[in-house]
C-alpha cells in the first residue's frame, strides 16, 4: 500500500468540535464524510444552542411545543433557504402574519412603519411614519433629502448617522426599539458597516439616508432585505434534523461533555473533557462556544491568542424569555399585530419587557394547535448596558410581571385566572458583531487563529446575529478543515 492509499483508507482526519450550537452542528454535518472522524462535545444536555424546543404541559393537561429561543430566520442572502432545501425541509417553510409588529412608545402604541430597514424609513413622509413620530419628526427626517451626502465610511456609528441625517424622533422612536430587539444594543453602540451592510455606499450613491434604504430594500447593488421565515412546528426542528443527519453520516455527537482544556502539542490537539482521564486527540479543532468559554480555550493554544483573550472583551447580556399561554378570547383580534418592540424611553413602571411577541397571531401553525380563544404570548427581558432584574425574580413574581406587561402592551386587562401555561428560559447573548469596535477585535482574533493549523472558531459572536450569518460561516470553517486533508493528500501524492 502506498502512502497515498494509507492516508485515504486508514488515516482519518480527527476533528473535535467544541460546542453543539447551530454552528457546531452545521460543521459536524459538513465534516462527517469519508476520511474524517468527527466528535462533537456539548457541555449541556441539549444540542442547538439558542434554537431549542419548549415543551409545555398546560393546566388542562394539553401538550404544546413551541420555540424556546429563535423562532425565525432572516431570508437575506438565501443561505438558510438553500440549507433547508438540502435538508428537505423547504416544503415546511412558513411566513409570519403580514400584519407586522407595533412599537410601544411613551404613552402610545403605533404600528411599525413599513418599508424601512432597522427602523430607518425609506419614505419619511409616509402616513405610517407620521403616525409614529408626528409631523415635526417626519419633516425633520425629510430634511435628509436636502443634506449633502456623506462619503463612504465617513460615519461608522449607526446612532450618530441616523440622528445627523433624520433627527432624534427617528432615532429614539423607530431605530432604537428595533436595534434593542434585534441586537440587545442601542443604535449608538452599533457599527453601520456591520449592522446595515452597504448602507454607507448606498447613501453616497443616492444622496440621502432614506434613498439608501429604499435602494437596499429594492434589491440594488447591496441588497439587504429584512424578511423572515419560519418552520412549521418550530425552528427547533432544524437542529434536530441537522443532528440526525450528522449522526447518520458517522459523526459522534455527545452531550453532557464539558471541555475544560485545549492544548496543541507537536501538531496534535489535546482536548480535555471533565470527568475523563485521557484527553481526546485531534488533528483539527473547531470551537462553537460562547465567547466567555471560547476565549480561555483559545488562550492556551498560542501566546498571541492568549494576549488577545486577556483583552477587555465586552460582557454578555442576559436575556430572559417568558412564555404565557392564556385563555383570552379578547386577544383573538390581535390588537397589536404580531407583537411590539418597546422603546427604552417607556416608563419601567408601565412595562419592563423590551419586546412582546403574540405568537399565535404571528404563526398560524401555533394557532392551529390550540382551541379557539387560547393564545401564546412571549415577552423578552434584558437590555444591553442595564441590569436584567427578571433573573432575580421567582417564578411567581416573573409570571405576575409578565402578565402585567402583556396587559399593558395589548391594552387588555388579562387575568391571572386566564393563565394555563407559563415557562421562563434564560439566554446569554454575547456582544453583537455589529457593536462598534467588535469588528476590529474579531479581525485581530481571526488573524491569529488563521496562523494555527487546523484551528477554527464559529458561532454567533464571531459570525454575526442569526442563522443567516451562522450557517454560511460554519460551512466555510468546515470547508477549510476539509482542505487540510486534501492538502495532505496532494502533498503525499506529489512525493
Amino acid at each position: 500500500m502506498t502512502d497515498l492509499d494509507h492516508l485515504i483508507n486508514d488515516d482519518p482526519t480527527r476533528v473535535v468540535i467544541i460546542g453543539g450550537g447551530m454552528g457546531g452542528l452545521v460543521a459536524a454535518r459538513e465534516l462527517a464524510r469519508p476520511g474524517f472522524e468527527v466528535t462533537l462535545l456539548e457541555a449541556s444536555d441539549r444540542l442547538g444552542g439558542s434554537v431549542q424546543r419548549l415543551d409545555l404541559t398546560l393546566a388542562d393537561g394539553a401538550q404544546l411545543t413551541v420555540d424556546a429561543g429563535a423562532e425565525s430566520f432572516a431570508t437575506r442572502g438565501g443561505h438558510v433557504a438553500a440549507y433547508l432545501e438540502e435538508l428537505r425541509l423547504s416544503d415546511q417553510v412558513v411566513q409570519p402574519n403580514a400584519a407586522g409588529a407595533w412599537l410601544q412608545l411613551p404613552g402610545r402604541a403605533v404600528p411599525m412603519p413599513k418599508g424601512g430597514m432597522l427602523g430607518i424609513p425609506s419614505t419619511p413622509l409616509a402616513a405610517d411614519v407620521i403616525a409614529a413620530i408626528g409631523w415635526p419628526g417626519a419633516l425633520r427626517a425629510y430634511l435628509d433629502r436636502m443634506l449633502p451626502p456623506l462619503k463612504i465610511g465617513q460615519e461608522r456609528n449607526l446612532g450618530r448617522l441616523v440622528e445627523r441625517r433624520m433627527g432624534r424622533a427617528v432615532l429614539e422612536n423607530l431605530v432604537a426599539p428595533v436595534t434593542t430587539g434585534v441586537y440587545s444594543a442601542a443604535p449608538d453602540q452599533l457599527d453601520v458597516a456591520v449592522a446595515a451592510p452597504g448602507l454607507n455606499p448606498a447613501l453616497t450613491r443616492t444622496g440621502s439616508l432614506s434613498g439608501a434604504v429604499a435602494e437596499l430594500r429594492s434589491g440594488g447593488p447591496s441588497k439587504a432585505g429584512s424578511a423572515v421565515g419560519g418552520i412549521a412546528g418550530g425552528m427547533w426542528r432544524l437542529p434536530d434534523t441537522v443532528a440526525a443527519d450528522a449522526r447518520r453520516r458517522g459523526a459522534e455527537l455527545r452531550t453532557g461533555a464539558r471541555v475544560t482544556g485545549l492544548e496543541l502539542i507537536d501538531g496534535v490537539y489535546q482536548v480535555t473533557v471533565a470527568g475523563e482521564e485521557e484527553p481526546i486527540e485531534a488533528d483539527a479543532v473547531l470551537i462553537d462556544a460562547p465567547s466567555a468559554e471560547a476565549l480561555p480555550l483559545l488562550a492556551s493554544v498560542s501566546p498571541e491568542l492568549d494576549e488577545l483573550a486577556r483583552a477587555a472583551w465586552p460582557a454578555a447580556t442576559s436575556v430572559e424569555l417568558v412564555t404565557l399561554v392564556l385563555d383570552a378570547p379578547e386577544l383573538d383580534a390581535a390588537p397589536r399585530g404580531t407583537g411590539l418592540l418597546v422603546s427604552d424611553r417607556v416608563d419601567p413602571a408601565f412595562v419592563t419587557a423590551k419586546a412582546m411577541t403574540h405568537v399565535t397571531a404571528k404563526w398560524a401553525w401555533v394557532a392551529e394547535q390550540l382551541p379557539e380563544g387560547r393564545h401564546v404570548i412571549r415577552l423578552s427581558y434584558g437590555r444591553a448596558g442595564s441590569e436584567n432584574r427578571s433573573i432575580a425574580m421567582s417564578d411567581a413574581e416573573l409570571r405576575a410581571r409578565a402578565l402585567q406587561d402583556a396587559s399593558a402592551l395589548t391594552n387588555i386587562p388579562l387575568l391571572e385566572s386566564s393563565i394555563v401555561g407559563f415557562a421562563r428560559v434564560g439566554w446569554s447573548n454575547a456582544q453583537p458583531l455589529a457593536a462598534v469596535g467588535q469588528r476590529e477585535r474579531l479581525a485581530s482574533l481571526r488573524a491569529e487563529v488563521e496562523k494555527v493549523p487546523g484551528l477554527e472558531v464559529t458561532g454567533g459572536w464571531v459570525a454575526g446575529t442569526g442563522l443567516a450569518s451562522v450557517i454560511p460561516h460554519a460551512r466555510e470553517a468546515a470547508a477549510r478543515i476539509r482542505g487540510l486533508r486534501w492538502r495532505k493528500l496532494t502533498d503525499v501524492g506529489e512525493s
